[in-house]
């Protein structure tokens, strides 16, 4: 079941609605800008207020005046909420978005355009801002908050309006129109808001979402029914079959590191910790961290390597991981099951040498456990390369701890 949910508020955007799940999406699926998505919105029958992208401030002003009316929507385009309120960092100029006369685009331009935006979503370090959209001004009467997740939660069910579509069989006309009326949608508009509501599961389905977020989804004083703004998450996992939307990754928008480890499927995102963490499948990975924050230490990464580490992966994720100057000792936890401990092993040394060996690497703690586990101890053993070795998970944790407090 994928679910369909929609927030009866007006005048105001919906807070506190977004479940967990949804927000930790931006790291596990591709993300588009806003305007990439109005572009899909388009193709599928969504209403959405005019707009064009521009990359330069002269095509800024050339776009504006394609818009109607005399003023113009500038629309910061980074991966992150909160644009309204945040600022640009080289200049401290206010907002990421802004409603100006057209005759002052150039200047507002200039101010945002390969700028870098903090919200509170990006931390200090904030996001490149290489895009902005240019959008017609319009006159909202009322605002909602639609989704279509693959399952929803909320702090406040009352303010839901919850709708299971069997995916198999759609979302029926019949079923729009009820969540349209539901929604407070009236006359003329709730043909309309069902129509985009069906368009938009179209969009869901068809594109190999994993989140569409409409906040909002507005009714104008000109009787509309527009999509204003939008999240959409798209699964990975599709990408073979939707590359012309997995072409339009905007990797300026993330951890250069992490996206450099993407690259020899190593799953990795940097925190904050002195305890490198180094092991084979998400959920051992997860219990690692648990494991070293209950010891009194603090993670300095996820890094998953996968079931079939090669030395080329191991040595690019000891590459990783060396570069991390908060580092001060790395604990590689493997469970050898598909992949063997003596091949897991035979990569790790690799992964050691290829970074300088015992001189250049930080204190190494090694657990091994699983298929072939003797073997690839004997490996490491034999080896000189210098490392705590056990077969014992909890035994393995202290160690790191222990050596990254030295």
């Amino acid at each position: 079941m994928s679910s369909v949910a929609m927030a009866r508020v007006a005048g105001r955007r919906v807070q506190g609605l977004v479940p967990p799940a949804a927000a930790a999406m931006q790291r596990r699926f591709l993300n588009l800008h806003e305007y990439q998505a109005q572009i899909i919105f388009q193709k599928f029958g969504v209403g959405v207020p005019q707009n064009l992208p521009a990359f330069s401030v002269a095509e800024a002003v050339e776009k504006a005046k394609q818009m109607p009316g005399d003023d113009v929507v500038v629309k910061s385009q980074v991966l992150a909420g909160g644009r309204g309120l945040g600022y640009f960092k080289e200049n401290n100029f206010q907002g990421g978005v802004h409603i100006v006369p057209k005759e002052k685009v150039a200047e507002i331009a200039d101010k945002m355009l390969g700028k870098t935006l903090i919200t509170k979503q990006t931390g200090a370090e904030g996001k490149p801002n290489n895009t902005l959209l240019l959008a017609e001004k319009v006159s909202i009467e009322t605002e909602k908050y639609f989704a279509i997740l693959m399952d929803i939660a909320a702090a406040d069910p009352t303010a839901i309006i919850k709708m299971p579509i069997d995916i198999i069989e759609g979302i029926k006309t019949a079923d729009a129109e009820k969540m349209a009326t539901e929604m407070g949608f009236t006359g003329s508009q709730t043909k309309e808001a069902a129509t985009l509501i069906a368009n938009l599961y179209k969009v869901f389905i068809e594109c190999d979402c994993t989140m569409l977020e409409i906040n909002p989804l507005a009714s104008l004083s000109d009787g509309r029914v527009l999509v204003c703004d939008s999240k959409v998450g798209f699964d990975d996992n599709a990408a073979y079959r939707q590359q012309e939307i997995h072409d339009q990754r905007d990797t300026s928008q993330e951890n250069q590191i992490e996206v450099e480890a993407k690259k020899y499927d190593l799953n990795y995102i940097k925190l904050d910790g002195n305890v490198a963490c180094m092991v084979n499948g998400a959920g051992l990975a997860m219990s690692t961290m648990d494991l070293l924050s209950i010891l009194g230490g603090s993670p300095a990464n996820f890094l998953d390597v996968g079931g079939a580490s090669t030395v080329e992966t191991m040595t690019m994720a000891f590459k990783i991981i060396m570069g991390d100057p908060n580092v001060k000792s790395i604990f590689v936890n493997i469970f050898g099951g598909i992949a063997r401990c003596d091949d897991i092993a035979t990569a790790v040394v690799a992964g050691v040498k290829a970074v300088g060996g015992n001189d250049a690497i930080k204190p190494l703690v090694v657990r091994l456990e699983g298929t072939n586990v003797e073997a690839g101890m004997d490996i490491i053993r034999n080896s000189g390369v210098d490392a705590f070795l056990t077969n014992d998970f909890t035994t393995g944790a202290k160690k790191a701890v222990e050596l990254a407090t030295k």
